[in-house]
């Protein structure tokens, strides 16, 4: 429940600013790949000013998440390693996989912090 509210309580407004920007800047502006010749037509594209806000907030978005993926590398690496012997070493005891046995649940994996509140 509170998650839903805290969702609506920053989506919402956040919306509403978008919708807000699109609409106060409609008109066309001219955006020029080229810097030492800018009255190339070729590489000059001339779009809604909101649509290059936009994707650069896309771009910036999907940047971000790269480099937090690219951060995160040897924390998941690590805990595949870590999975992998633990079920290497449940093998060799000679146990059944946890989800093959229905009465015992599923082991946490400790190479995960736990979640916080």
């Amino acid at each position: 429940m509170f998650n839903r509210f805290a969702l609506v309580l920053v989506f919402v407004p956040l919306a509403i600013i978008l919708i807000a920007l699109a609409v106060a800047n409609r008109a066309p502006v001219a955006f020029t790949v080229d810097p030492f010749n800018p009255g190339n037509p070729a590489l000059t594209y001339t779009l809604p000013f909101f649509v290059f806000l936009f994707a650069a907030l896309a771009l910036g978005m999907l940047i971000g998440s790269l480099a937090t993926w690219f951060r995160q590398g040897r924390y998941r690496k690590l805990a595949r390693q870590r999975a992998i012997e633990a079920e290497s070493l449940k093998q060799a005891a000679g146990a059944r996989p946890a989800a093959a046995n229905p009465n015992n649940p599923a082991p946490r994996n400790p190479a995960l912090p736990h979640p916080s509140a």
